[in-house]
């Protein structure tokens, strides 16, 4: 193993920096001896944690994470979270699996309000529903799909035309867009801060915690800076940084993307952004996110980097020409907090899962989707470990990881995909 595992993060992430400060747990020191041993506290990790402590609550479990709670990948996405998905044209055989994912979907979200319900904690979740908005004719199909898969579903959902979208949104920037009642808000560093401070009492977590190397066959002795924890059974829920430790590099690639908070508004320029609360999803998978967060800021997400970060200034002006050519009258705001965040990526969308070897297992591939993906993965992980159920109908409904072509040829494709997709988004981006 070389380098760290950790993302290469050079600045902090925005959304925690609109929290208090929290107090991080203390790294795990010396040996420590454990049933179950969990890397990573992001919605994965922090799932299977809960889950394998409701099913063996007398089972002492660590669960460690490399960085401090709230600034790890999980955190610092955009906080678009859905009960299932909506999509139209779909063959049978490719709707009843959507059924499936869907039924997983759903079981996910019910385990963090759950979560929510019982630790007495709150994220801002709010069902604002999602807008699809497309700046060029073929985003504008692409939002007709939406429309059409949210009415197939039975999901309430309307056209705007760029009228409607100037109303919604205060931008006059797109064409066109679908909005559809499926999908919430929330704010993803107190979503995962929460279901940290939380965790049963059978949990111990160990912040600022990177595992440096795991060695052993059973049980499995995962090496720290400051300690040794041993394991009868270790899951790995850190995404593509499993890479670093041998396993599954032929399925996954870490992309790097990013985001930004405008300064806080005044009065009159928060007056022209449309609704109290909304989301907009791009037309294509390079475009733009945007959201309003609380009454007096934006947030802009764009830019793709392959398994690297770029630089912090750069990225500042691409969103930032983002966001004015969409909101013109805000050409005065200036960005706050800039940051980026990692997600792992597969081949054919589906993620990596389930057993490595007896007593390892792990599941990485979220492909951008972690907050409720990354839950039902988790808590049916530790399922799988503690029942011995193999988990089979859920394997079915997300498939597996395909096969990635090695390095250099990997690099190669990636940048030529890249560049053909930039060509296609256009104005999306």
């Amino acid at each position: 193993m070389t380098g760290s595992p950790l993302p290469d993060y050079r600045d902090p992430c925005g959304w925690t920096a609109l929290l208090p400060a929290r107090e991080p747990k203390a790294p795990a020191r010396g040996a420590i001896r454990v049933k179950y041993a969990v890397v990573g506290a992001g919605f994965t990790g922090l799932a299977a944690a809960r889950r394998l402590a409701q099913l063996d609550p007398d089972a002492p479990i660590a669960l460690l994470e490399g960085m401090t709670v709230g600034e790890g990948s999980s955190a610092r996405n955009s906080g678009f979270a859905a009960r299932f998905d909506t999509k139209s044209g779909l063959s049978q055989k490719e709707a009843e699996r959507a059924a499936a994912v869907n039924r997983f979907a759903a079981e996910g979200f019910a385990e963090l309000e759950a979560a929510m319900a019982e630790g007495g904690f709150d994220c801002d979740l709010e069902e604002t529903g999602r807008i699809v908005a497309a700046a060029t004719q073929a985003g504008e199909a692409k939002a007709r799909e939406t429309l059409e898969g949210a009415r197939a579903h039975g999901v309430p959902a309307e056209w705007l035309d760029r009228e409607g979208l100037r109303a919604a949104i205060g931008s006059g920037y797109y064409h066109a867009g679908a909005r559809t009642q499926a999908g919430y808000l929330l704010q993803p560093a107190k979503l995962v801060r929460g279901l940290a401070d939380t965790l049963p009492a059978n949990v111990r977590l160990y912040e600022n915690t990177p595992v440096a190397a795991i060695e052993g066959s059973g049980p499995r002795r995962l090496r720290t800076s400051e300690g040794e924890i041993t394991a009868d059974e270790v899951i790995f829920a850190t995404n593509a940084a499993i890479k670093h430790f041998g396993f599954w590099r032929d399925r996954l690639v870490a992309i790097y993307t990013y985001a930004a908070f405008t300064e806080p508004m005044r009065a009159e320029d928060a007056a022209t952004l449309g609704r109290p609360a909304w989301g907009v999803l791009p037309a294509h998978r390079l475009g733009s996110t945007l959201r309003r967060v609380g009454h007096d800021r934006l947030m802009v997400r764009s830019l793709y980097a392959y398994e690297r970060t770029l630089d912090s200034d750069a990225v500042r002006a691409a969103l930032t020409d983002r966001l004015h050519r969409r909101f013109p009258q805000l050409a005065h705001v200036k960005l706050d907090h800039v940051w980026g965040g990692t997600t792992a990526l597969t081949m054919n969308g589906s993620p990596r899962w389930g057993r490595i070897a007896p007593g390892l297992s792990a599941s990485a591939g979220c492909n951008g989707a972690g907050i409720v993906k990354g839950t039902v993965l988790g808590k049916r992980l530790a399922e799988m470990i503690v029942t011995g159920d193999p988990q089979e109908a859920l394997q079915r409904a997300y498939g597996q990881a395909d096969w990635i072509a090695p390095e250099p040829f990997r690099t190669i494709g990636f940048h030529a995909v890249s560049a053909l997709e930039r060509r296609k988004a256009g104005a999306e981006m």
